[in-house]
């Protein structure tokens, strides 16, 4: 896919907004991936769930796509600030993990999730324009920490010892961020000793969004989750934007000319 599309990233403004974004949902996680659930529509081709009204939908929209009238929406990431949880009663992450730490702390937060980017448009610079905005988003509502579930695809922990493990020696949060699995659908990372690892095939067995927050400095929390509805395995990934270092502070503050 060429990178000359001409790319707009807004929030969703409206119910055929938010329909777009579900199905490109449903294309990536139900068709793509093979994902089911109770609020899942086949017939209508959309991947949905009861936090949709609270969450704010950043979406990557394919200008061409449309003026010729078609399905428009060709990346997604769903943002819930924590001020909007007298709303939505709790973050969709609470069903996989205690965030105790994070509420606790008493800081901004934002939960990230249903990040998805459509087939033909991988590879190019779709992530960054969504990646920017977010960026836009953050400094707009002086968000201190981020965090949201990330996911393995399939649900065999074995063979993803590797990558988990790796995660587990090298990635695990500081205690005071250190969010951890729920107990029914918990699996130890640590399942490899360091000395086993290899730290190639971690690296290619580990999906690019969360290696992308790793070399922005984030962590993982302890323990991960199985969803077998999902067919994945999740990991909870934390950033500290205060934290930061100044390099990894520079993708925050490029887009907002703020000094560092």
């Amino acid at each position: 896919m060429s990178d000359e599309i001409p790319f707009t990233v807004r929030l969703a403004r409206d119910a055929r907004d938010l329909l777009a974004a579900q199905r490109l949902r449903y294309r990536v996680f139900v068709t793509e991936l093979g994902a089911a659930g109770p609020m899942v529509d086949h017939d209508l081709g959309l991947e949905t769930d009861e936090f949709d009204p609270y969450f704010d939908h950043l979406l990557l929209i394919d200008e061409t796509l449309q003026a010729q009238g078609a399905d428009y929406v060709v990346g997604v990431y769903r943002l819930l600030p924590s001020d909007r949880l007298a709303l939505s009663g709790r973050f969709y992450s609470e069903s996989e993990y205690d965030l105790t730490p994070l509420k606790a702390s008493g800081r901004r937060l934002l939960e990230l999730g249903r990040s998805c980017v459509h087939p033909e448009y991988r590879g190019g610079t779709a992530m960054l324009h969504l990646w920017n905005a977010l960026a836009d988003y953050v400094l707009e509502r002086e968000i201190e920490v981020l965090f949201g579930v990330a996911s393995f695809h399939g649900t065999d922990t074995q063979a993803l010892a590797q990558p988990l493990s790796y995660l587990a020696h090298n990635h695990l949060a500081p205690e005071a961020l250190r969010v951890r699995a729920r107990p029914e659908h918990a699996q130890r990372m640590d399942l490899l000793e360091p000395q086993q690892i290899d730290r190639r095939e971690a690296m290619a067995g580990t999906p690019a969004l969360i290696k992308a927050y790793l070399r922005l400095g984030g962590y993982v929390g302890e323990g991960a989750w199985v969803d077998r509805a999902f067919n994945t395995t999740d990991v909870c990934l934390v950033m500290d934007t205060v934290q930061m270092s100044a390099r990894h502070r520079q993708f925050y503050i490029r887009k907002a000319g703020r000094p560092s």
